[in-house]
């Protein structure tokens, strides 16, 4: 087999891409419930959320690896094309079209500010509307190379202060539920730890000697 070639900050990012997943899946699929869809529709967005970035895989030497907080704008250009590329890679398999537009819309912004296609209010499909909260608020407790990760209560500020971006049904509810008891354990359940985990195994690909 061919060395596939990662460096070892990458593979700590591919690392951390995994629990990102898992903790947007979660917070999705709870949120999802509390804003009234079905036990199959929120599991689907829980899916969604568990995949959505599988666009930066191919961005990877853009993306992955960075110590610092600053994107130029070359790099932002290539960023911005993650949801896009997730979605038509996703193609190749067999999941519903309620996963495939939450991925690909998860980065629309509620006044039309987003990417890939500027959609604004209800155009977003509503899944995408809860992927893009639950999303940004996983990123901002979690840690990175460039900063320490927020608290909730400072997570939440930020967020409010991008509410323009949001649905307001949305995260007027992601609001009730986040300080319950319920949610603080799903979050610290969600913290998986992947130190021992070989990438080079899901890979299917030797180790570089």
């Amino acid at each position: 087999m061919q060395d596939c070639g990662l460096e070892e900050n990458i593979i700590n990012d591919f690392k951390d891409g995994i629990s990102h997943g898992i903790l947007v899946g979660n917070l999705t699929y709870a949120l999802a419930k509390r804003l009234g869809m079905s036990e199959d529709e929120a599991y689907e967005l829980k899916l969604a959320g568990m995949i959505h970035d599988v666009g930066k895989l191919k961005l990877s030497p853009y993306l992955y690896g960075r110590n610092s907080d600053g994107l130029s704008i070359e790099e932002m250009k290539y960023m911005r094309m993650h949801s896009k590329i997730g979605y038509e890679y996703l193609k190749r398999y067999d999941f519903s079209d309620t996963v495939m537009k939450t991925v690909l819309y998860h980065h629309e912004c509620f006044d039309g500010s987003g990417y890939p296609n500027n959609l604004s209010g209800e155009e977003i499909p509503f899944g995408a509307r809860i992927l893009r909260l639950t999303d940004e608020f996983a990123a901002l407790i979690s840690e990175r190379p460039y900063r320490k990760e927020f608290d909730i209560d400072t997570a939440v500020d930020i967020i409010i202060e991008e509410i323009k971006n949001m649905d307001m049904r949305v995260f007027l509810e992601f609001q009730r539920m986040i300080h319950e008891e319920s949610t603080l354990k799903l979050i610290e359940d969600s913290k998986i730890r992947l130190e021992n985990l070989d990438i080079y195994d899901l890979l299917n690909e030797e180790k570089p000697q």
